[in-house]
């Protein structure tokens, strides 16, 4: 038998209320033996928690039957006061009983998953949304979440199940009735080429969907005693960059979280550009080099008392030149660049609204982008491939296979075909509570 499972699903005491959550087989016999009764199912009701003659709380209680609850198995929830007495005392009453333990991290997304109460990919963005900092983070975690990406990978897979009926029927004609043969031949690779361009256009469009879950990365470049960490400093809203007079300050990068209007973004602060002699220096400088040129934008920085930026790589990322200490001079400006002040803020403002409207136009943040764990592009990427295998096939038997191969990587998006491999490392970025 399974055991039954109980932790604290709320966050650490002391708060105004904490959450118990069980599930499993005794779930609502340990509700009977610290409430004295088992509630009407998915109420809350006014009970009294007792371990032998003492009074634990007065909580309120529900009961959720299975197979219909969150876990796909009887589940019930104590909603206690939450002080770290009550909450420890509870805790300590129920493993005391028969048949229930801890639970471990994930474990109640994961029978939920066994359970078929969610799939995989609702799983992941279940933890997405708990992890998520934005809002458009939180918006694609919750259409993963509601199944949006499983039911997309379900439409596909049955397409993919149809093509390959046709070619299975299309042996049949193959001595018999060669000329029908041959027309459902060139029909289906058509239809298998349009399949394999479609997927490559979302396939495509994926860099964005991880844009949005990870976060826009901008790397802030320029010379030693431009401003640089100034600027991180203001945009970011807190001291995280050392800011000294001394040349060569920053060595390493170092990563600070902004939020660009419900963007995520990941500003870093770079070691001063200019030759030298010291290793470590130059250690990061390269580092700086290295992280410009995998950035989303670049925000090179010159001062006003010496205004020169470098020329910008080859196919490098888009730059936002900034003309900084524009308190101390005034020179002309390039175009597109914009002049700043760390230190008294002015312009600050104007470099916020364009970063804001940089990243809503790099994201696109309004349109549906669900292919952002990389579990998720490698299994489309592996279907475009099938079906483009598929439409190459000399002969319907082959065509045939790459078409079971298409289905079988579809199939790999929900969890319902070879995910054993990836299911430890998914549940493991869940809470103990979830």
């Amino acid at each position: 038998m399974t055991d039954t499972i109980a932790a604290l699903a709320s966050g650490r005491p002391p708060a105004a209320l904490a959450v118990i959550r069980l599930s499993g087989p005794a779930a609502f016999a340990a509700v009977q033996a610290l409430a004295g009764r088992i509630p009407p199912p998915r109420r809350l009701s006014l009970c009294q928690l007792h371990a032998g003659d003492s009074l634990l709380d007065e909580a309120l209680v529900a009961v959720f039957p299975g197979p219909t609850s969150a876990s796909g198995e009887d589940l019930a929830e104590f909603h206690l006061h939450g002080g770290p007495a009550v909450v420890s005392g509870v805790l300590t009453a129920l493993t005391a009983l028969p048949g229930i333990r801890l639970a471990e991290p994930g474990e109640y997304t994961r029978r939920a998953f066994a359970n078929g109460r969610m799939d995989l990919a609702q799983v992941e963005g279940l933890a997405d949304l708990v992890s998520a900092e934005t809002a458009s983070q939180r918006d694609q975690a919750l259409a993963l979440a509601g199944g949006a990406l499983g039911r997309l990978a379900d439409e596909w897979r049955e397409r993919c199940l149809m093509l390959l009926a046709e070619a299975e029927a299309g042996l049949d004609f193959a001595e018999d009735e060669a000329d029908v043969a041959e027309r459902l031949d060139e029909a289906a690779r058509h239809q298998l080429l349009a399949m394999a361009d479609e997927l490559a256009g979302l396939i495509a469009d994926s860099t964005r969907a991880a844009r949005i879950r990870e976060g826009l990365s901008i790397a802030v470049t320029g010379p030693p005693n431009v401003g640089k960490s100034s600027l991180v400093n203001v945009l970011s809203m807190r001291d995280a960059a050392i800011v000294t007079p001394i040349a060569g300050t920053t060595r390493d990068a170092i990563e600070v979280p902004l939020d660009l209007g419900g963007i995520a973004a990941v500003l870093i602060d770079t070691a001063g550009l200019r030759d030298t002699t010291d290793p470590i220096e130059a250690e990061g400088i390269a580092r700086a080099r290295r992280r410009a040129a995998a950035a989303d934008l670049v925000i090179s920085v010159a001062s006003a008392d010496a205004p020169h930026w470098p020329t910008p790589p080859d196919n490098g990322p888009p730059q936002l030149q900034l003309l900084n200490k524009c308190d101390l001079a005034q020179p002309d400006l390039p175009p597109d660049a914009l002049a700043v002040s760390a230190t008294t803020g002015t312009g600050m403002t104007a470099v916020r609204d364009w970063l804001s409207t940089w990243a809503h136009t790099t994201t696109r943040p309004g349109e549906p982008a669900l292919l952002a764990h990389a579990r998720h592009r490698a299994a489309f990427a592996d279907a475009e491939a099938a079906l483009r295998d598929a439409a190459q096939a000399p002969e319907p038997v082959l065509r045939a296979e790459s078409l079971r191969g298409a289905a079988h990587a579809f199939g790999r998006i929900a969890g319902r075909i070879g995910v054993d491999d990836v299911l430890d490392r998914i549940f493991s970025r869940f809470c103990i509570g979830k």
